[in-house]
């Protein structure tokens, strides 16, 4: 029978000369990976082990080793992978025979032949997720099929009701070996079985009765097909598999269908990092992830931007989350990555499958923001696509692209579905600038069935004002500006879903934005998700059923006396307001906003309550004479918002820097320089400024960009630079 063993602890550790003990998950990037320091470690480190003897089958499964891996044994190289993101397994039997040392590398250093390269977001360096040894028959289901169950589960409705379809790959078959395959329900009841000879590969079907479907969160029923090898009455292999029975497809015009089902899929994005662990996290937070985002109502989510854990994958099918599943094809095309983003997209569709809850296959993400006439990226997304059809004709494939992506480029035909990426409110324009694209995407292509893949904005929970305003990284702009496209995608049904970036706050190691360096503040919820922000409660008052009141800006304690408006988030259909021995009700959807409500000098008590189940709220605030700066972003904080994907059309400011200016103008300008130090350091700051591009100082932006775009990048770059320089004061 196969014998799983984890290995986790005390393991001998080295980098950079220094050696420690440490338990894994393990990442050396815990710290520096988003703390915002100038460059976060990125090397090669070693994980050293001593193994016990063993005279069994022995295999070494890794879960997760970013971002390349080598194994080592007793000196010599064993196993290479390439992407730190899969679950991969290496055949020490001849090793293990009288014990042996092992040696893991984790190596992130950067890599231009392996997705990502580039990317908004950490590459913490590790052996960041289980490692096992499992010893198996030389007769077993298969070990050897890119780290996969080596059995797929497929619940497909017939026109004779349904039925689950098994293929099952064999290492080494005997032939004097049956497999058997036994359908239980939830309940642990034995409802059928099907056994047939031993081959290298093997079919079986198994009949459903009186089925119980997936519905989703609504109903997330699982039933296990046991998967058994066995000679005569010994097993010598045996897998528990959990399935559900669903059926889903995407309509242009009326949207997701579940079972014959309309569900409208109000989605959030997930980074698996946390604050101060990186991506080194147990399975405490991987349910403490899930828990959040079941409270917040959402229905799926998008797992961004790389395979995550499989007890994540478990968690979903059993909480019934609809998932969008992703490879880290991100960013930045290049040919010489291509064998590698199909060995990643292998590796989740494969070791994945079995996942009830997954629907989609995401092939890329952005892949556009480095231009999109190379002549290469159609062939080679439409190559991925066609390597996920063949894996897995059951499910849909998608693709996120971003805002500057024609809407008439090829690349939006590729995929069965599709999302894009805006940020009109936040990196560009106004938030009310969503329906109008929206609106026009949906009129020119009325076909295509789209989602809103991203959008978002910063929301740093110690900023706070009576008056926010974009590019403010205020708790209570970010609320805002979810207000509206909340609103938006609730009344177009044929928006097939959407995805807040992000449900948390996540690791950037580059960034320095709103006086918080190395991480993306747009979260619902705080890196250390301990504070639900506004937002999220915004989102519960259109997703949950559970009711409840929030008072927004609970967090702006010191206010100005006088008359101000008072924001109360909220499902119930009439919220009730008490401040100061004065009571307001109001009817309302959502967003319920008193009015002139007495802020007096000193504590105000204010407490909403909702409608007939009456749930309630209650804040304090201080009234104080003079506004109190620490809620305000201080001015050395200055943003690195950039109006990047504004047009360059109109009259030109000519206090401002400008397409028609010289490079030279361009590098030498302060603003620009401290820009570039906050996002990539000071040694790039000081190498934009540096002689060596003083031989083409005279040469105006326009010229480099025409040539770029000859180069084929964009035909928009020149629109969003000039429009990005527009930012800046000569």
């Amino acid at each position: 029978m196969r014998k799983i063993t984890n290995i986790n602890k005390d393991w001998l550790f080295t980098i950079n000369g220094e050696t420690q003990t440490v338990n894994i998950p393990h990442t050396w990037n815990a710290f520096d990976g988003q703390d915002g320091t100038d460059g976060y470690l990125r090397a090669r480190g070693v994980y050293a082990k001593e193994l016990q003897p063993s005279d069994n089958i022995t295999f070494l499964e890794c879960e997760g080793v970013n971002s390349k891996a080598e194994i080592h044994i007793n000196g010599e190289l064993v196993a290479i992978h390439e992407g730190g993101y899969s679950t991969f397994r290496t055949d020490i039997t001849k090793y293990i025979k009288n014990g042996c040392k092992l040696e893991i590398i984790a190596d992130n250093t950067p890599d231009e032949t392996v997705y990502p390269t580039a990317a908004d977001f950490t590459f913490y360096g590790g052996v960041y997720r289980d490692v096992n040894l499992i010893e198996v028959e030389d007769c077993r289901f298969s070990m050897a099929d890119y780290g996969s169950d080596g059995v797929y589960i497929t619940p497909v409705k017939t026109v004779n009701g349904w039925e689950i379809q098994i293929k099952a790959l064999i290492d080494n078959a005997d032939y004097s070996h049956k497999a058997r395959f036994t359908l239980i329900n939830a309940q642990g009841e034995e409802l059928t079985s099907a056994e047939c000879a031993l081959k290298p590969i093997v079919y079986s079907t198994l009949k459903v009765d009186n089925p119980i479907l997936w519905q989703g969160v609504e109903n997330p029923y699982l039933y296990t097909v046991k998967c058994e090898i066995f000679a005569e009455d010994e097993i010598t292999d045996c897998l528990n598999i959990r399935t559900g029975l669903r059926e889903f497809y995407v309509d242009s015009e009326k949207g997701f269908f579940l079972n014959g089902k309309h569900i409208k899929l109000n989605g959030v994005s997930r980074h698996q990092d946390r604050e101060n662990m990186g991506n080194a996290i147990t399975n405490k937070e991987h349910a403490e992830d899930i828990n959040l985002i079941l409270d917040v109502g959402a229905n799926s989510i998008r797992l961004a931007h790389y395979q995550h854990n499989k007890y994540f994958y478990e968690l979903c099918d059993e909480k019934g989350l609809l998932i969008w599943a992703e490879v880290p094809v991100i960013s930045k095309f290049s040919p010489k990555r291509q064998k590698n983003a199909e060995s990643q997209l292998v590796e989740l569709i494969k070791q994945n499958y079995n996942h009830t809850s997954i629907f989609c296959w995401g092939i890329a993400n952005e892949i556009t923001i480095g231009g999109s006439k190379s002549k290469k990226l159609l062939s080679s997304l439409t190559h991925l696509n066609e390597v996920a059809k063949f894996l897995d004709p059951n499910r849909l494939t998608t693709c996120a692209q971003l805002t500057v992506c024609p809407i008439e480029s090829p690349l939006n035909k590729l995929t069965d579905i599709l999302g894009y990426n805006h940020y009109y409110g936040w990196y560009a324009g106004k938030a009310d600038e969503i329906d109008k694209w929206l609106d026009d995407w949906h009129t020119k292509n009325p076909e295509t069935k789209l989602c809103l893949s991203e959008y978002g904005a910063e929301g740093i929970t110690k900023y706070h004002s009576n008056n926010p305003v974009q590019g403010d990284y205020s708790e209570d702009y970010q609320a805002i500006f979810h207000e509206h496209y909340a609103k938006a995608i609730n009344e177009r049904d044929w928006l097939w879903g959407s995805y807040v970036w992000n449900m948390f706050d996540f690791g950037s190691a580059l960034r320095n934005e709103g006086g918080l360096r190395g991480r993306n503040n747009k979260g619902l919820v705080t890196f250390d998700r301990k504070i639900k922000k506004d937002s999220f409660w915004l989102y519960k008052a259109y997703w949950s059923d559970k009711k409840f009141v929030h008072i927004t800006k609970e967090r702006f304690v010191q206010r100005p006396i006088g008359k101000t408006d008072i924001k109360v988030y909220s499902n119930c259909p009439e919220v009730t307001l008490e401040c100061n021995g004065k009571t307001q009700t109001i009817s309302g959807d959502k967003v319920f906003i008193f009015k002139d409500i007495e802020i007096i000098p000193g504590e105000n008590t204010i407490t909403a309550i909702g409608g007939k189940k009456r749930p309630e709220h209650t804040i304090t605030v201080i009234g104080t004479d003079e506004p109190t700066q620490t809620y305000v972003m201080p001015e050395e904080c200055s943003s690195f918002v950039r109006n990047w994907f504004v047009s360059d059309e109109g009259e030109k400011d000519p206090n401002m820097l400008s397409i028609d200016d010289n490079l030279g103008a361009v590098l030498q300008s302060k603003e620009l320089n401290g820009i570039v130090k906050n996002a990539a350091g000071d040694f790039a700051a000081k190498a934009v400024a540096s002689p060596l591009f003083k031989p083409v100082y005279p040469v105006k932006v326009k010229t480099l960009v025409n040539i770029a775009e000859k180069l084929g990048a964009d035909d928009r770059i020149l629109s969003m630079v000039g429009g990005f320089l527009q930012t800046i004061k000569k």
